[in-house]
């Protein structure tokens, strides 16, 4: 994976966690979920997003 790639990906994470976060946003203001699942779903999403760097910092070749 290059450099160009990874931004790409990054980017892409980025915007999938701010979608999924406005949705969550969204249901929680209609009472579809609590605020405690909210939390849970927020910080299982901050995982994987921590996670999924992780990975591709390490598939970056130079």
């Amino acid at each position: 994976m290059t450099q160009k790639q990874r931004l790409k990906y990054s980017i892409l994470i980025a915007v999938a966690v701010l979608a999924i976060m406005l949705g969550l946003t969204w249901l929680q203001t209609h009472n579809v979920i609590t605020e405690q699942v909210y939390k849970y779903i927020a910080i299982g999403v901050a995982l994987a997003v921590v996670v999924l760097n992780g990975i591709l910092r390490r598939k970056v070749r130079p």
